[in-house]
């Protein structure tokens, strides 16, 4: 079972990359362009569009803002503008990090909740954050503002100015623009319900 979850994730990581790849062609874009629209190096652009690596959250943010599309347009085939979208746990994507974890690359596994609405304005996550140390922590930013309601474990929070320890029930709202970046202490992953609102 864990092998089936395993493969099932990987293929979520080879989809995003294609899909990537394909929207940007179809813009016309070279990764010269992506990188300036997105704040995002040539290489890891590459690495992403070729699989190589997990893309995170805030990255690919980036990348459908530039590229004119919302979130759910790389985990779902199909994308729909309704009132009411509802996602069954069935349906629900995992992203997970990539078997050899290279040093730098971030470390969470994210489901996204909602995977049809094309035009929503939050985005909504399960994720897992697995037991890291201080010295692997890989810090973010991007537009918008993020909320975190912390579901299992204790999660350590910390930006350049702030540290913050939450345990389960405690939630945490922030800018996201901030640079920012998560760790679970102790030796089971936490999980949380995470929430990005980014900016049109």
């Amino acid at each position: 079972m864990a092998q089936v979850e395993s493969d099932r994730a990987l293929t979520e990581i080879l989809r995003i990359g294609a899909r990537v790849r394909e929207l940007r062609e179809k813009h016309n874009f070279t990764l010269h362009d992506m990188a300036a629209k997105t704040g995002l190096s040539k290489q890891e652009l590459s690495q992403i569009e070729s699989c190589e690596t997990n893309p995170p959250v805030s990255s690919l943010l980036k990348i459908a803002k530039a590229l004119d599309v919302g979130m759910s347009w790389f985990f779902q085939e199909k994308t729909e503008s309704a009132e009411i979208s509802v996602t069954r746990l069935s349906e629900r994507v995992k992203v997970s990090r990539r078997p050899h974890h290279r040093k730098g690359e971030v470390d969470y596994i994210y489901e996204a909740l909602e995977t049809r609405k094309s035009d929503k304005h939050m985005e909504p996550f399960l994720v897992e954050f697995p037991p890291l140390d201080t010295s692997e922590m890989v810090f973010a930013s991007h537009d918008g503002e993020e909320f975190l309601t912390l579901l299992e474990g204790r999660l350590e929070f910390r930006s350049p100015n702030r540290v913050e320890v939450l345990d389960p029930g405690d939630s945490i709202y922030f800018l996201s623009s901030i640079s920012h970046s998560f760790r679970c202490l102790g030796d089971k992953s936490a999980r949380a319900i995470v929430v990005v609102w980014s900016k049109a």
